[in-house]
């Protein structure tokens, strides 16, 4: 697909609504992003003519859902370049899928006066896991500090590595910022000691170009609702080596090979950490989801999102009491703000009385926020299908009510 703005926003159906009179400007895409009619009607097609438990059915619409999901886990290992589809585990989403490696991982590898490291920028669920596991097991959880821009200070995090550290758990994208980790010299820091590496790529996923195997992160974590597919999946990508010896997540079906009163053994994986009846409809409509990223490539979908956000802080920076949050050099498409003297639920509430859909609060980040000394941000998050108009209107109402609190 050529990148026709005008055809891109004509895919998705929520985008044409007027909110309060006025039309959607939908900025929270960093939340959730909207969906693709491609993916609305694959979820309609699933229960129209496919509907059935997959694997072990030998009728026909078992066989056709079987063939659709685990189409989708193929799809997944092209969008990550993990070697094998194997390697790839499909959960509630990312929060799950970081608990799944603080369960498994954690309880298989993770022993009393341990060491895990995460940063200051973590969202909560790659925190409290972490904390539950420490406290589990006598394990200690360090943090790397962060400049005032918004970045990690590289030299404090190698200072916190030693061989006690088993684990680094680390966001690629934040949340809150935006702001782009350098994942890549961090896992290979803490390789060098013995130590794997979990990334949370709820937000990365969707803006940059993911290779596993060239990163050689040890565990991926990333949720489908963040890159144009259904809410309430997930997925957790792990190396053979490293998921095989873990024991599994969940008890039920799908994850044995063989049952009795006296003793049970485990499935292959992915399926090792696939209890019960999965989300097979959520799933199969992900397909489609990856489908349409991949029709318009990363690359293109990566500019166009930085030239909003480049547009974004220049229509924002000359604004009087404009206070920007995070801002590192090296950015997925996010502007974290605060107006002086408002609070950001309040200026969250007058962009939607514009037709504007902002995200307003701590976003799940309270240390971050705490590091920053202030209660939460407005938080713009920009997706393929934003446009320039919509900036200069988020732009002049921000102006608007900035006057109001800053004459």
């Amino acid at each position: 697909m050529s990148f026709d703005l005008e055809k891109i926003r004509g895919l998705f159906p929520v985008l044409h609504q007027e909110v309060h009179g006025r039309p959607l400007v939908y900025f929270d895409n960093a939340a959730t992003t909207q969906k693709p009619q491609s993916v609305l009607d694959a979820l309609r097609n699933y229960y129209e003519h496919d509907n059935s438990n997959i694997h072990r059915g030998a009728h026909t619409l078992a066989d056709r859902a079987t063939r659709h999901y685990e189409a989708t886990r193929e799809k997944v290992k092209d969008f990550i370049n993990s070697r094998e589809s194997a390697e790839v585990i499909f959960t509630k989403g990312t929060t799950e899928s970081i608990n799944l490696g603080a369960q498994t991982f954690g309880r298989k590898f993770i022993g009393k006066d341990d060491e895990i490291i995460i940063s200051t920028m973590e969202h909560h669920s790659n925190i409290v896991p972490w904390q539950m596991l420490c406290e589990e097991k006598g394990a200690k959880l360090r943090v790397i500090p962060i400049q005032e821009n918004g970045e990690i200070v590289f030299e404090e995090f190698e200072k916190l590595l030693n061989p006690k550290t088993k684990l680094v758990s680390i966001v690629h994208a934040s949340n809150a910022l935006g702001t782009i980790n350098p994942v890549k010299k961090i896992i290979q820091s803490a390789h060098e000691i013995g130590a794997k590496v979990l990334l949370d790529g709820a937000q990365s996923t969707s803006h940059l170009e993911i290779d596993v195997q060239e990163l050689d992160c040890d565990f991926l974590a990333f949720s489908a609702h963040k890159l144009y597919g259904p809410t309430g999946l997930g997925v957790l990508y792990g190396k053979r080596e490293i998921l095989e010896e873990m024991p599994p997540f969940l008890g039920g079906g799908e994850m044995i090979k063989e049952v009795s009163f006296e003793k049970t053994t485990y499935n292959e994986i992915p399926f090792k950490f696939e209890a019960g009846t999965p989300n097979i409809a959520d799933v199969i409509a992900f397909g489609q989801a990856l489908d349409f990223i991949q029709s318009l490539g990363k690359k293109q979908i990566k500019a166009h999102e930085d030239d909003l956000l480049s547009y974004a802080n220049q229509l924002t920076k000359d604004i009087k009491g404009f206070i920007p949050v995070g801002t590192a050099a090296d950015k997925v498409s996010v502007l974290s703000f605060n107006i002086q003297g408002m609070h950001p639920f309040d200026v969250g509430q007058m962009l939607d009385a514009r037709g504007i859909a902002v995200r307003t609060g701590h976003h799940c980040t309270q240390p971050l926020m705490h590091r920053f000394g202030i209660e939460g941000t407005v938080r713009a998050s920009f997706a393929v299908y934003n446009t320039k108009s919509e900036i200069e209107n988020m732009a002049e109402g921000i102006a608007k009510i900035a006057r109001i609190k800053n004459k």
